[in-house]
């Protein structure tokens, strides 16, 4: 047969339709496919007998089915539909959600951007021309780049992700001990959570093979400078060096990190240019546990579940209060249906597409 023929063409978008639909690999649709391919059939018939759903070649249907839809590949043919064009070109403007440029803010300094979203009206024209009419349109969406970015604001701190983005990070930050880094990591496997872990260089020294384990179960591993200095306090050249020698030990196990959490929470404007001049990206958090004080686990999770909300950033460090309260945290968060990511996915302009189950979202 002809590549040329109209039939194969038709064949070509009825097969993209089925995909979507998720029927591909019902046998009446392979029966037709190779009936198309050797010249055969040419339309695609619903029979009632068959029930909602049920397809068949056209020549295959029983003498007491009533078609339901009928001349599928004629449509696709004749590969024009300036009204299903035009349906679909009203739909995309109604239900566009435009980009949000990155910014800052007074108090929370820079906040990302977030990608916008509207229907691909090409693609979704291309696969529903040849669907018959009446049919579901089979929306095919994209995301649209905001025109400024993180990068285009400079040197600036971040404390959150963008107030629109249903996402919540948890940042461990990781100075000294691990009694109960086995526990957390427990908790982040059962609920298939990836959390950041920013790693004190003096820690990190001397616990290499444990961080690549960490790094090998999907979380991300990030720089806590070297020895907890509060950073502001600290020369140039020293600052420097902190943050330096803790970027040497990330790469020497195969980590290319682009954040940077100051020890304390401490810094001044020269710590941030100076962590941007190394490519990295100041973080400091939305919400503090404040689980160095150890409060009761119960405690931890009411003050977290109290405040979450999307974009934030959630402050813990492996202690006896973060580790019990964990599994509230995730389950208050997963409750108010934000999805939990590290930071570097919170803080990208990128949506959420899982939890997008409608345009209006």
């Amino acid at each position: 047969m002809n590549a040329k023929d109209p039939r194969i063409k038709a064949l070509t978008f009825l097969s993209a339709a089925l995909l979507v639909w998720g029927i591909s690999r019902t046998p009446a649709v392979v029966e037709y496919i190779a009936g198309v391919q050797s010249g055969g059939g040419n339309r695609l018939v619903q029979t009632a007998a068959e029930g909602e759903g049920g397809w068949s070649p056209a020549g295959g249907a029983s003498p007491s089915a009533e078609p339901l839809a009928v001349a599928v590949w004629s449509r696709a043919a004749e590969n024009s539909d300036p009204e299903l064009l035009k349906r679909i070109q009203d739909e995309a403007e109604k239900t566009r959600i435009p980009p949000q440029n990155a910014r800052l803010d007074r108090i929370w300094k820079a906040i990302p951007g977030l990608n916008g979203r509207e229907i691909d009206v090409d693609k979704t024209y291309r696969l529903a021309l040849p669907l018959p009419s009446g049919s579901p349109l089979p929306y095919v969406y994209k995301e649209v780049a905001p025109t400024a970015n993180l990068d285009d604001l400079g040197a600036q701190p971040i404390y959150r992700g963008n107030p629109d983005k249903p996402m919540v990070s948890m940042m461990i930050n990781v100075a000294w001990g691990d009694e109960y880094l086995p526990s957390m990591l427990e908790t982040l496997r059962k609920e298939n959570v990836h959390a950041t872990f920013f790693f004190d260089g003096t820690w990190l020294s001397k616990n290499l093979e444990k961080a690549k384990e960490i790094g090998a179960e999907g979380h991300e591993l990030s720089n806590h400078a070297y020895s907890h200095k509060n950073m502001s306090q600290l020369s140039r050249a020293k600052a420097e060096e902190e943050i330096r020698k803790t970027q040497e030990l990330l790469e020497k196990i195969g980590v290319k990190n682009t954040l940077f959490a100051p020890p304390s929470g401490d810094y001044d404007q020269e710590t941030v240019e100076i962590a941007y001049s190394m490519k990295l990206r100041t973080i400091l958090w939305t919400i503090d546990t404040v689980d160095w004080q150890k409060p009761r686990p119960e405690d931890v999770v009411a003050k977290i579940t109290s405040k979450l909300e999307p974009g934030a950033m959630i402050l813990m460090h492996p202690t006896a209060s973060a580790s019990q309260a964990l599994p509230g945290m995730i389950k208050a968060a997963k409750k108010k249906g934000l999805a939990l990511g590290t930071v570097s996915e919170l803080i990208s302009p990128e949506r959420v597409p899982e939890l997008e189950t409608s345009l209006g979202k």
